[in-house]
């Protein structure tokens, strides 16, 4: 028996769409944070000082549908710790700057090695340090439980807070611009034998 086609229920407004396209490029790189993003903002500390942080799967799964549709995503985070080296080695991300003051001076070489302009970069930030990436992105987000600066900025807020699906709507919104949306969601109702 053949897979049944499946139309997309996901919706966004044409608007946001053609702004999330990025230039006649289109989106390239898609820059994380992780702190607020990728993680809820909390800091789960134990007593020997050892931190632990929660991710989604959703969001890890967004993340890898980006890798697949060309959009390379990247991690840039003020924080270096043995949890989000995990994740991000266990996503096989292959871009992730650890434990950086200044993201925009962390952004800037990744930029050029991909030869890529900010007009075809999206970026997702929460707080007062992703600040200058968002201001000059082409494409800005902000998750639902950002602080009100951030928020002033960008050019989307999710309607789901950071490590509750906020990257995963960032995600879905660039596949979608893309016209990449549909197809992977098709390919991941086939099964091995291709029904």
């Amino acid at each position: 028996m053949a897979a049944i086609p499946l139309t997309p229920a996901l919706q966004f407004p044409p608007e946001l769409l053609l702004k999330a396209q990025g230039s006649g490029l289109g989106i390239q790189l898609a820059i994380f944070d992780v702190d607020g993003v990728l993680t809820d903002g909390r800091l789960f500390i134990g007593e020997t000082g050892e931190v632990f942080k929660s991710f989604s799967t959703l969001d890890g799964h967004g993340l890898k549908l980006l890798a697949q549709a060309g959009i390379t995503p990247v991690i840039i985070t003020g924080r270096d710790s043995p949890a989000v080296r995990r994740r991000v080695a266990d996503l096989g991300l292959k871009h992730a700057v650890y434990g950086v003051h200044d993201k925009l001076a962390a952004a800037e070489p990744l930029l050029a090695q991909f030869g890529v302009a900010w007009a075809d970069v999206a970026v997702i930030g929460d707080d007062w340090p992703d600040l200058p990436l968002l201001q000059r992105a082409g494409f800005a987000c902000a998750p639902a439980n950002a602080h009100i600066e951030v928020k002033a900025v960008a050019h989307h807020i999710t309607t789901l807070r950071g490590g509750d699906g906020a990257a995963r709507e960032f995600a879905d919104l660039l596949l979608v611009a893309a016209g990449r949306y549909a197809g992977l969601l098709a390919s991941q109702c086939q099964t091995l034998d291709g029904r």
